[in-house]
């Protein structure tokens, strides 16, 4: 079952409720003001059946005009008191519980920023969504509204049958009668009802989630007629929302009508008995009327009760999963990513052996939720990228070459091995420092809904206006100019209004924006003519020349940027060499470069020699081999 789907936690409702305590320590103090508050006003209505009975056996049984109109005006301000506070409690709370709101958004955004990638591979961005927007809604109309009436609707039935034990007991007693039953059907409706919040909650991030990837997809929707059956997908899903959505309704309809129907029995005996007692001289009218009025008052903190508890439960639910995304270890933090005091931040501390530039020392790499006992990515790499040089990485599609370029930045951490970066481990360097040194650009450029020098900007903090240009000349992206508005132009959502081309030149623009020591392309020329592929060539060899760069490379007119060449071959390093070496000398990777089609049915280089032993850097540190 997927994470995002999984079965509610075996935990209390007030359990799930506690964890948001450290949001809510903060404005503790409103809060509490908010109850005492609403305590205050609803144990004034209290008053009224009190002043009731005053006037009933008091001014109208002596047929006094003026003590009733003074008894009126006495409910007047009892209402108008009742009536201010409650209008002071919202006020109270509107601002705290939007500030926590806030607060929880802005966590769960900063933490969803630094959990693993492979996080995000594993989870719907519409789940995420829905957590971030209608599960903390859902918790803020809680802290607002059933936490605070949950306390005063207890404390105000508490005090009413106080009131009506204390004005006639035995009529008490029978209003008490309803207790055993409500409970138990209170305790029906919550475990029933925390299912069906819990289905509704995640369908709601399934069908966010439908909606985002027809939006962003809508040119492949379009492209191939599928309309119709995205719209399918999205009724069946709308369809199962609402038949929960109706389960949750009939759920609270059936407690509702408990919930009324039988206090009102209740209250109905309770008449009936009064009214034979004060027909026998037992007791009063104006008790009767004081009990009836009290009893009456109670109504609503009653009945309230079964909404409150399903607010109460869809709060819960969404607390939980809120939590369960928090509650996701971030990405390991290292020695170096918890500054020691006095520690300096300076350059890199070079090994004993001086080794610089970028060295795999025998890297193994298995994704977290591989099959166990299946073979890893990546078997043993152990490859040196010396100061100042290129490397073109190939291999067949599939064989790992973009995971091995994601573990630099370390996007994705090695399963064993250690990675150097001019003799310092990477997993001991802080991971902001790291991702200073090495800049990436992936083979799928992402652009986002900003302007066009924001987005090639994001590639190194502190660019001015020289550097921006000096990286649209290098990426041949000069084609901004020509828009709309320049390099302020809006490239819009993933930068759709661009071509792929122009795209993947602002990706190039931004990863060199910042002239970085160490440069990770995957394969960045993939979606360019041949015309503008030769011009960005000619641009990178001078940006190339002053960083430590590796390259995916599935062209040859690619690879002859580079100084040398891994082969990747079944998780390992099998060569490497010059291009013109591995030509001559290998015949898996002559067969890459030549595109020549493989035989049906097979994935691997045809057959011959296979890769030769002889040639440079088998599964080794390759110093060997021609040099700049």
């Amino acid at each position: 079952m997927p994470e995002e789907h999984a079965e509610p936690k075996d935990r209390s409702v007030a359990r799930s409720l506690m964890r948001l305590w450290p949001y809510v320590r903060p404005v503790r103090a409103q809060l509490s003001g908010a109850v005492v508050i609403a305590v205050v006003a609803s144990c004034l209505g209290l008053v009224i059946p009190l002043v009731l009975k005053w006037m009933v056996d008091g001014p109208v049984a002596d047929r006094d005009p003026g003590g009733v109109w003074l008894g009126a005006l006495y409910l007047l301000l009892l209402g108008i008191t009742e009536a201010f506070l409650f209008g002071l409690r919202r006020w109270v709370v509107a601002r705290p519980l939007a500030a926590v709101e806030a607060s929880m958004r802005a966590a769960l955004y900063r933490h969803l920023q630094r959990l693993p990638v492979a996080f995000h591979d594993r989870w719907p961005s519409g789940q995420l969504l829905s957590r971030g927007t209608t599960d903390l809604m859902l918790v803020r109309m809680f802290l607002a509204f059933p936490l605070t009436y949950l306390v005063v609707n207890s404390t105000t039935i508490v005090v009413g049958f106080v009131i009506l034990l204390g004005q006639e007991w035995t009529l008490g007693l029978v209003l008490l009668v309803p207790v055993v039953p409500l409970m138990i059907a209170c305790s029906v409706f919550e475990a029933k009802y925390s299912l069906a919040a819990r289905s509704a909650q995640d369908q709601v991030g399934d069908l966010t989630t439908v909606v985002e990837e027809s939006v962003l997809g809508i040119r492949i929707v379009k492209g191939f007629g599928r309309h119709r059956s995205q719209a399918l997908a999205f009724r069946a899903l709308a369809q199962r929302l609402r038949a929960t959505e109706l389960d949750k309704a009939r759920l609270l309809a059936g407690i509702w009508a408990l919930i009324t129907t039988i206090p009102e029995l209740a209250v109905g005996a309770a008449l009936v008995l009064g009214t034979i007692e004060v027909a026998d001289g037992g007791l009063s009218a104006g008790t009767l009327v004081a009990f009836l009025s009290t009893a009456l008052a109670l109504r609503w903190p009653v009945e309230s009760i079964g909404f409150l508890l399903a607010m109460s439960q869809e709060s819960a639910t969404a607390t939980e999963r809120f939590f369960e995304v928090m509650d996701v270890a971030e990405e390991e933090e290292s020695a170096a990513d918890r500054p020691a005091a006095g520690s300096p931040s300076g350059g890199p501390a070079v090994d004993a052996a001086g080794a610089g530039g970028m060295v795999f020392e025998g890297v193994r790499f298995r994704y977290p939720d591989a099959a166990e006992g299946s073979a890893p990515v990546l078997a043993r790499i152990d490859l040196r990228i010396r100061p100042g040089e290129t490397m073109a990485l190939v291999g067949a599609t599939g064989c790992g070459k973009t995971t091995l370029t994601a573990l630099v930045p370390r996007l994705h951490e090695a399963t064993s091995g250690r990675i150097t970066l001019d003799g310092e481990d990477i997993t001991a360097m802080p991971r902001e420092r790291l991702r200073e040194l090495v800049s990436v650009a992936f083979e799928e450029p992402t652009l986002f809904s900003a302007s066009v020098g924001e987005n090639v900007l994001m590639g190194a903090e502190g660019a001015g206006e020289d550097e921006l240009r000096r990286a649209l000349s290098v990426a041949q992206a000069d084609f901004v100019h020509d828009l709309p508005h320049g390099i302020d132009t809006q490239v819009g959502e993933q930068g759709l209004s661009l071509s792929g081309g122009q795209r993947q030149r602002l990706a190039l623009a931004r990863a060199v924006v910042g002239r970085p020591r160490f440069l990770v392309l995957d394969d960045p020329l993939s979606a360019l003519d041949v015309h503008t592929e030769t011009l960005v060539e000619a641009a990178l060899r001078s940006v190339l020349r002053d960083t430590t760069a590796v390259v995916v490379a599935h062209r040859p007119s690619t690879v002859m940027l580079a100084d040398r060449v891994a082969l990747l071959s079944e998780g390992r390093i099998s060569a490497v060499g010059t291009h013109q070496e591995l030509l001559r000398g290998n015949a898996e990777y002559a067969w890459l470069m030549s595109g020549a089609g493989s035989p049906a049915g097979e994935d691997t280089y045809p057959g011959g020699p296979g890769p030769s032993d002889d040639t440079l850097g088998t599964n080794a540190p390759a110093e060997e081999g021609s040099s700049r």
